[in-house]
């Protein structure tokens, strides 16, 4: 099981995370073509888009995956799908309906998140933007449940490639539409931005036509499997199945949108609450932009392995919960948390520690810039965990904890924000979002250990430790990083690259080998890296 989640894990990660570099990558040109000025449009119309993706489809494959390994696990694979055949009529509906709300309310969202007085970003080009973004609503619903019936089959490979093949096509759209209105048309910024949104729409295009590739050669295994069950029709009814499917996707629904709506509560209040304490609003739209895409975008590349975990991690412990194997649901739970803290740490804090030199190279020099970097770069630990704790309390069916705990996280970011904002400026922003993400996973923990009376003192050890390695590292690389700055200026891309590449090497160098001389990485990574690291004398 360990190896075969480890795989499941290993290889959404791999997809997410060349989707997430790409979704970097792309705004180093895509910054230089409209400025900084127009890159808080940018996030203006994602953010809204969003929170209504993760209302109408986010909870969508990992509840379907659960449901379907659920069923296979009783040897029902028949239920499984009559779920698919009768749901892509339901969610082409739910994307078309997603689109209409998304496109219509575009203009009072525009006006609640900008000033008509605003000299730079109108509210008529974030209402703009925010139609421009809505046509991708259409697809993605549909996307999500092939995604998810394939998961609950344990292939996490389709979702990683479709994800990976949306990112490119996605990104060449970007970029490309951007150089051309710019440099070929003549065109505005704002157009570019325009454009740049709707590529959202062609990528999941693209994504889906990947998913259709692979429905086409994996569906004889499924109907060989069908067959095997000799129970071709599921006496479970449409009724009673979609009610259980309601139940899985409400709790994920919200999960999925506390991130977006942790950025949308920024985006209605940010503003204001800098304005109350005398700062422009030309500038207050820069800061915003930094807390909310430039600065994000760098943040959530640790997060990616929490994503591929949470899926690859819902249809394991179903099944065993399913069968009621309780000693098998809580060695999941061991070896999760401990591989995601030793992997998310060192690049949370890592990316703190160089904020100046990866805020040079992704976009430019700015002292503002990379201090938010420096203090938001940490809380990619919360986000890592928050998705995983909560995909553990699906796993055992405590929808409800789910949801109670997310209000109150979101309600201690609400209250909390505005205050913070006035006293530490974007900073106080921050510090509202951890807040709210740390009071959610606790409470997720508090109802994992109540349920499953889950107690590991042997993971408190070991986090403990992997804490303290990192901590040491981090010192290594400060230095290593003063050291060069001693010798060298370094006021450029190039220079600023070459920094994180000597420092990152150096640093991770360091971290995977004391972890391997403490047998920490071969407890934790399992068999293959033992006989790995075993011909090199650890």
């Amino acid at each position: 099981m360990a190896s075969n989640l480890l795989k499941g894990t290993m290889i959404l990660t791999i997809g997410l995370l060349l989707s997430r570099v790409l979704g970097i990558l792309y705004i180093i040109p895509f910054y230089q073509l409209i400025g900084k000025e127009y890159i808080g449009l940018y996030q203006y119309a994602y953010v809204p888009y969003s929170i209504m993706l993760a209302i109408a489809v986010s909870g969508v494959p990992v509840a379907v995956s659960k449901f379907v390994a659920k069923h296979n696990a009783l040897g029902d694979y028949a239920t499984g799908r009559k779920l698919m055949k009768s749901s892509i009529v339901l969610m082409s509906a739910t994307g078309i309906l997603g689109f209409l709300v998304l496109f219509f309310l575009a203009e009072p969202i525009a006006h609640l998140v900008i000033a008509d007085t605003d000299a730079l970003i109108k509210v008529q080009d974030v209402e703009k933007v925010i139609k421009y973004v809505s046509f991708a609503v259409i697809v993605v619903p549909v996307m999500s449940l092939i995604r998810g019936f394939f998961q609950g089959y344990q292939h996490m490979t389709p979702t990683a490639v479709s994800q990976l093949f949306e990112q490119i096509v996605r990104v060449l759209f970007v970029v490309a539409g951007a150089f051309l209105v710019m440099n070929v048309f003549k065109g505005s910024e704002k157009t570019a931005v325009s454009f740049a949104v709707f590529a959202a729409f062609l990528g999941a295009i693209a994504s889906l036509f990947v998913l259709y590739w692979y429905w086409k050669k994996l569906n004889p295994e499924f109907s060989a499997l069908l067959d095997d069950s000799g129970k071709m029709t599921s006496e479970v009814s449409l009724k009673n199945i979609y009610k259980e499917i309601l139940i899985y996707t409400v709790p994920f629904a919200l999960v999925g949108v506390i991130n977006p709506l942790f950025q949308f509560i920024d985006m209605i209040t940010f503003n204001r609450a800098m304005d109350m304490i005398g700062v422009s609003g030309t500038l207050s739209d820069e800061y915003l932009g930094m807390l909310n895409l430039t600065t994000h975008k760098l943040v959530m590349i640790p997060v990616m392995l929490a994503t591929g975990f949470s899926m690859a991690l819902v249809p394991y412990i179903t099944s065993y919960y399913a069968k009621n194997d309780f000693v098998q649901v809580r060695k999941s739970l061991d070896q999760a948390f401990q591989i995601l803290l030793f992997l998310t740490i060192p690049a949370a804090l890592g990316i703190a520690v160089l904020s100046n030199e990866f805020y040079l190279v992704f976009y430019e020099q700015s002292d503002v810039g990379a201090t938010v970097l420096a203090h938001y770069a940490p809380v990619a630990i919360l986000f890592a965990l928050y998705p995983v704790t909560t995909s553990i309390l699906q796993g055992i069916d405590r929808q409800k904890i789910i949801i109670l705990n997310l209000l109150i996280g979101i309600l201690t970011k609400l209250v909390l924000n505005t205050p913070f904002i006035k006293v530490f400026e974007t900073d106080g922003a921050i510090l509202a979002t951890a807040c709210g993400y740390m009071i959610a996973i606790v409470l997720n923990m508090f109802a994992i250990r109540k349920s499953l009376h889950y107690k590991s003192s042997m993971v408190y050890r070991r986090i403990f430790l992997i804490f303290v390695i990192n901590i040491i590292m981090i010192a290594l690389v400060f230095i290593l990083k003063w050291g060069i700055e001693q010798v060298f200026t370094i006021d450029g891309k190039i220079e600023a690259l070459l920094v994180i590449l000597i420092c990152a090497s150096i640093g991770g160098a360091f971290y995977g080998y004391t972890t391997l001389k403490l047998g920490l990485a071969q407890k934790l990574l399992g068999d293959k890296i033992t006989r790995f690291t075993k011909k090199f004398g650890f």
